[in-house]
Parts: structure tokens; sequence; C-alpha cells
């Protein structure tokens, strides 16, 4: 029988996305890689618990969901969440930073020094640049500020993001046209906090470590794993926590690997296709270390 894992979600690092698994252990995406899997016949999807801790009462979740985590975790997950702004007394020094994920698409954001360009390739954005970095609070204040000022969103939805990446505009200077502009709108407002140190506009895109060069159009995307549901497809691309396979007879659909948490995957033939629930699209936008 096929050893069986649990993910816990897709993660980037310098060389570029991998597939974590419950207990640590990660599978590394190169490009042309076959991601094959099987969910567990049978199988439920359950609660992947909050803030490292498991689900107290083992709950169930749907299969639609992309948090993997019941109401209660949920709730637990984000009372100690700096998106969810419930968190004033971080100590850490934070970046402010303007993305854009195509034409039309630009948000503000903050994200922990420490954590470097990691949420930006975690949001799938295609370019950005810092704007400044100081205490959690000033970078609040000025994120609220360019919202409220140049309004600019500070959420942009996944659907609108996948929509364009095989349409982007060819040169690193196109894409980061925009930014640029908004940067230039930023640095100009009065009401920045003094506490927060402004910083150079520095583009920095993000087409390669995605491969979104030559994308091909999707064809639809995965909208839930089902129990014993079959994926099989090479990895052309990926952004965020999307992966755009191209499944033989079908195209490229893009899998939400958060969909994956909280199921039991195990291998499958690289010849075993899609079986998986898809929303086509109507236009064309030794110990083993893991599963893959």
């Amino acid at each position: 029988m096929a050893q069986a894992w649990k993910c816990a979600g897709l993660r980037w690092a310098a060389d570029g996305p991998a597939l974590v698994w419950d207990g640590g252990r990660s599978s590394v995406l190169p490009w042309g890689k076959r991601v094959a899997f099987r969910v567990a016949e049978g199988g439920v999807r359950g609660c992947v618990g909050a803030r490292g801790n498991p689900c107290p009462v083992r709950a169930g979740v749907p299969g639609r969901g992309t948090g993997a985590r019941c109401e209660e975790c949920a709730r637990l997950d984000r009372a100690h969440s700096v998106a969810a702004d419930t968190i004033a007394d971080d100590p850490r020094p934070y970046h402010v930073y303007l993305a854009w994920f195509g034409p039309g698409m630009v948000k503000v954001g903050i994200t922990a020094l420490e954590r470097g360009s990691a949420r930006l390739l975690e949001q799938g954005a295609v370019c950005f640049s810092w704007l400044g970095v100081g205490p959690l609070m000033a970078a609040r204040r000025t994120e609220e500020l360019l919202r409220a000022a140049l309004r600019v969103p500070d959420r942009i939805p996944y659907a609108e993001k996948r929509a364009v990446r095989s349409a982007l505009p060819r040169t690193e200077a196109e894409r980061a046209a925009e930014v640029e502009e908004l940067y230039g709108r930023a640095v100009a407002l009065d009401g920045w906090p003094e506490s927060l140190a402004r910083e150079p506009y520095q583009p920095v895109d993000h087409t390669r470590a995605f491969g979104l060069d030559g994308l091909p159009a999707a064809v639809g995307q995965v909208v839930e794993l089902v129990a014993g549901g079959v994926v099989s497809g090479e990895l052309v691309a990926a952004a965020g926590p999307d992966l755009h396979l191209a499944v033989a007879g079908r195209g490229v659909v893009v899998l939400d690997t958060r969909l994956m948490a909280g199921w039991e995957l195990s291998p499958a033939p690289a010849d075993g296709g899609l079986t998986l629930p898809v929303r086509e699209f109507r236009e064309e936008p030794g110990m083993q270390d893991g599963l893959f």
C-alpha cells in the first residue's frame, strides 16, 4: 500500500517552490516535474489546526475552502495574525511594499523585514518594490495612508491574478510601470510616520521565478479535491499558491495547493490524468522526502 502524506502547503524559497508535508519534509518543484497524486479513497478532509497545534476535535472541513480550518481553529489563527491586524506589539521591523499582479492590479501591503520577499512570492506578485521600513504600527499607518490617498487596495482576489498570468506585458519595464508611477505618488504624500524610513524605488520582477514566460493560457482550475480523485500533470509554472499543470489531453489546469491541505494523498501513476472537479474557463485566460 502506498504511503499517504498530508500536505501543509506550498512554500517559496530562493531555489523555487516546494510542497511541504506534515512532519517537515518537502518536495521541491522544478519546471517540468510530474506532479501526480491520488486522494485517499473514502477519506475526508480534516481541519489543519491553528498555530502549529492540531484541531482538538478533529473537525471535517469543506473541500472547496482554501483555509482548511474549522471555525474555531480559524478564529484562533486570526487572533494571532498580523494580516488580520490583531497584533499591535510585535517588536520586529516591517517593510511596506507596492505589488503588481497584472494591468490595473496594484496593492499595498506590509511584511516582516526578516521574511524578505517571501510574502510577495506567496501572493504571486509579478513585480514589486519596497516603499519603506519601520515599526509595525508605523507600517500599518503608512499602508492606510496609501489606501486612502491613492485608492490602492490591500487585497486582490486570486481569480483576478490567475486570469492575466498568460497575457502579461513582455518587458520588465512595462510590468514595473504602474508600480513606479504609484511609488512616485506615494513618496510625495504628506503624513508619513517619522519612524518609517523610506526605501529607494527598486523594482523586483518574479516572471522568471514563476515560469511565466510563454505560459499557455489555462483552460480551467481545480475547484476541490474529492476522495479517490487523481491529478497528474507536468509543472509548467507556479505563482503564489497556484501550480499550473499541463494535463495530457486537456491543456493547462490551475491547482490551488491550499485545496490540498487536510487530505491524505498518495503517489499516482504519471498517466493518471485528472479526475477532480474542474471549472472550465470560458475564455483562454530511501526514506521518501515527500510525495513526489
